[in-house]
């Protein structure tokens, strides 16, 4: 092959027009061999990899945690509200059926530790993917090689390079594309009404707890007789309050306190019998008896404005009905206020996310819980996912910021179009192929405090 002669360069360093085309398609064929990065290997994560094993593109999957799904492993004793059939990946059942994989029954509903065990642990051990998947590896940052967000020449001609600590040691990936899964469970809201973090909250770790303890199991002793107050007023709060009644039985010195914002109680219960999802609508009865029965003392609205320290007890200090109140001598709290998306890694890339719920931008009309709950978000694609910086994708709960509406199958389908757009297979990637009923199907819930759905 006769060489490619590369003509000079004109005043401001960039290649002649005669060449800058031919540069072009060699800095693009130099990229095309890279893999696309995955990051998080939880269950957006691992559809991803199936999606792009099934088209035999190569890939990485970079999972923080020391084993997939490390996030819902924290609330595997959980049980969803939907059934298997609404939480598992279609390509993904595909590969582990060429694996002679036993489905479980698609109308029972799974816990978080079976669905780790019995659907994205076989997966991630795939000959497929398992050779291709990256444990104990935190991304620390992304950008373009050698290229900052400033510099706009020839960004989209060079790949990504992440910036990761792998089982301790620093290292470098250099990829095509990079699908953003890692999910917003890890990075929580504070108890503090506002949202902001303050040094006193941060400074009582040890006594605070962000989501679902194992109050029936491994928490037991720490919550046993002990005042209790439980933050939040959606269904991680219900699923506390219910395992903290039940614990309440066994321990009768354990006190339950639960405070939230809402008008009134009876607005955290939902539909209950009402609800087109019975196991839901069964939380929501369940918390009624419980406070009912006057197991639980509920204080709402309750606005808190922060927590402090006294000997070893905490009070709680806020406003109640424009009124200033305090919560005296709680040993313990538990937050169930939702969780906010962590985008320092992609500070470097240029991205386009909504000012209100921090969601990807586009999505945000769609999936605004003030206007939306999660039977009314429709299905969306790749369009609406496509980001400023050219093959960044923000994918799962992570896409939706804040807002509560996110849906694992909703999931599923983000990552059948965006896969479908990297192959170039853009008749697809255009397709809605999220079949789901209308009055939606949630899960936990678990990536939030409220309860719209």
């Amino acid at each position: 092959m006769k060489p490619i002669q590369l003509q000079g360069k004109n005043t401001q360093g960039c290649c002649t027009t005669s060449t800058a085309p031919v540069l072009k398609n060699m800095q693009e064929q130099s990229i095309k061999h890279l893999p696309v990065a995955i990051i998080g290997a939880g269950p957006v994560g691992l559809a991803a990899a199936a999606h792009l094993a099934k088209r035999g593109e190569a890939f990485l999957v970079l999972e923080a945690g020391f084993e997939v799904a490390a996030n819902i492993l924290t609330w595997g004793h959980v049980r969803l509200f939907s059934p298997w059939r609404y939480n598992m990946d279609k390509a993904a059942v595909e590969l582990l059926e060429k694996h002679d994989w036993k489905a479980p029954d698609l109308d029972q509903l799974p816990t978080g530790k079976e669905l780790i065990e019995n659907y994205l642990q076989p997966l991630s051990n795939l000959p497929e993917i398992h050779p291709y998947l990256h444990q104990n590896t935190k991304v620390l940052g992304i950008s373009r090689k050698y290229t900052d967000k400033m510099k706009t020449s020839g960004r989209e001609q060079v790949p990504f390079t992440l910036y990761a600590e792998k089982d301790g040691v620093f290292t470098t990936y250099e990829v095509r594309a990079v699908l953003d899964a890692s999910g917003t469970w890890g990075n929580p809201n504070p108890a503090n009404s506002s949202g902001v973090w303050l040094e006193e909250e941060k400074s009582l770790q040890q006594y605070i707890f962000y989501g679902i303890p194992e109050i029936l199991g491994s928490a037991r002793t720490r919550y046993k007789n002990k005042r209790i107050a439980v933050v939040g007023g959606g269904h991680s709060a219900i699923n506390t309050l219910l395992e903290l009644a039940e614990l309440k039985e066994m321990y009768p010195k354990t006190d339950i306190v639960w405070i939230m914002r809402r008008q009134k109680v009876e607005e955290a219960y939902g539909g209950e019998e009402k609800d087109a999802l019975a196991a839901r609508g069964a939380l929501g009865s369940r918390v009624h008896e419980v406070v009912d029965s006057g197991k639980v003392k509920v204080m709402t609205p309750f606005q808190i404005q922060r927590v402090s320290k006294v000997n070893n007890v905490m009070n709680i200090h806020g406003n109640m009905n424009g009124k200033e109140q305090m919560i005296a001598n709680v040993d313990e709290i538990i937050v169930n206020t939702g969780s906010r998306p962590n985008l320092d890694m992609l500070r470097e890339l240029r991205t386009s996310i909504d000012t209100t719920t921090e969601s990807v931008e586009a999505l945000a009309p769609l999936i605004d819980p003030n206007v939306h709950s999660c039977g009314t978000v429709r299905a969306h694609g790749e369009k609406e996912l496509r980001q400023p910086e050219k093959d960044l994708y923000i994918l799962g709960s992570k896409s939706y910021g804040r807002a509560p509406t996110f849906l694992m199958a909703t999931g599923y389908e983000q990552v059948r179009s965006v896969v479908a757009h990297l192959t170039r297979d853009y008749e697809a990637a255009s397709k809605v192929e999220l079949d789901l009923p209308e009055t939606g199907v949630c899960s936990t819930n678990l990536n939030t405090g409220s309860s719209c759905c």
